[in-house]
Formats: C-alpha cells, structure tokens, sequence
C-alpha cells in the first residue's frame, strides 16, 4: 500500500477475504492484545482483533487517563442476530511507583472500526479494526502486511487507514501458489505521528501529545498462495 505521494505506509490494515476459504483458518492475530496509555498515548496505534476479542486497557502514566471507544466508520455488513457496535467509557487512575499499573478489559463482539480517546487529554487517539475475515493484518514501518497462507483461487481485498475518510473500494486478486504481490495506494498522504517525549511531565496533567504534518511511508500487502 502507499500513499497519495507513492511512498509505504504503516498502521494500515489489510484484509483479505478469500472466495475459497476452507480448512482451518490462521491465527494471525493476538488472542488477548494490549493497549498501553503511555506518555499521552495509546501504544500501539491501531490494533487489530478479532470479533469477539477482550482487549486489555493499561495506564502506565503517573496521571489519570480516560479510555472512550466510539464505532466510527460503515463496519461490514453483520451476520443476522448479531449486536451492533456499541460505546463503551472507563476511568484509569495513574500508575503509582511500585505498583501494578490500572487496567480494565472490553470485550469487542461487533466487526467495524473503534476510535479511541481521553476526555482528559484530547490530543489522545487510536483505532482498534474489528474484522470479520482470519485473514487480516497490519502494515509494518515499510508499509507490507505478509501473509503466510492464502487459499488459492479468487479473493478480494479491503484496506483501512485512520486517515482515509472514504473507503476505498475492495480489490479484487487472484491468489496463485506460490508468492504474490500486489500495491493499493491511498488517496492521502498520512500524518507521521510525533515521538513520545524522551521524560514523561509530573504534573497531573502530564505531557501533551500531538501529530506534525509531515507526510509518512506507504504500503504493500504480500501473500502466498497455499
């Protein structure tokens, strides 16, 4: 994948959604992923999960975090009976020197896109992508998303960036044995997301988070034909 200016872009996600899609599916994704609230941010960024997944929420700053969660985005269209994506808010008190840090758990039964962020500090936010194929995953800093086994045959393709506002139509590929390449590129050109400060602030309100303008690296999605 890569983005309006041709270069890789990271934290994108790809999914994949083979016409052909039998046996046992992969385990790509983490059974019980993590995301840290440190230095005035959600580490990582974006994390993907599967529908149905608890995600741990941890505050390892020495002030209070607020975690909001709110579906944004058209999420894939839900199997019958299925509950739709619902909000959900938490208060985390501030790690306190020797201590386990706060951490409360959400569970994710809905597939479609959560913005998160802090009432108490704006600048705060990040993505979780609930997704609805074993087949998905998230862009590295060169912009690829490997994928080890594809089922040959027909598939289409979905990518999902935070700063790509219109979804881009899925594409449609044909996995063949052995590897296969294929490029998708973005209509923006991403913020890069500023480093943390190198000493976290003491004051209760801690330090402030931000993005700059500069335009990031792009993305490509390999697969392998089973």
């Amino acid at each position: 994948m890569l983005d309006r200016e041709g270069k890789p872009v990271p934290d994108a996600v790809v999914v994949i959604y083979p016409g052909n899609a039998t046996g046992t599916p992969p385990s790509l994704l983490q059974a019980s992923p993590t995301i840290e609230q440190e230095k005035m941010r959600f580490v990582p960024a974006v994390t993907v999960v599967s529908a149905g997944t608890t995600v741990r929420f941890t505050n390892q700053d020495r002030w209070d975090h607020h975690v909001r969660g709110n579906p944004t985005g058209v999420a894939p269209a839900a199997a019958p009976g299925a509950a739709a994506s619902t909000n959900f808010e938490l208060r985390l008190a501030g790690k306190t020197d020797g201590k386990p840090a706060n951490f409360a758990d959400v569970k994710l039964d809905a597939s479609g896109v959560v913005l998160l962020g802090c009432h108490l500090h704006g600048s705060m936010r990040g993505h979780v992508f609930v997704t609805d194929s074993a087949w998905s995953l998230k862009t590295d800093n060169d912009g690829i998303a490997r994928f080890p086994s594809v089922p040959d045959g027909a598939a289409q393709v979905r990518v999902w960036h935070a700063e790509q506002l219109v979804d881009l139509p899925r594409k449609a590929l044909n996995v063949v044995p052995g590897p296969v390449l294929d490029t998708v590129q973005l209509s923006v050109v991403p913020r890069v997301r500023r480093a943390p400060p190198a000493t976290p602030g003491n004051t209760p309100g801690g330090p402030m988070g931000a993005y700059s303008q500069a335009p990031t690296q792009g993305a490509h999605a390999h697969h392998r034909g089973s």
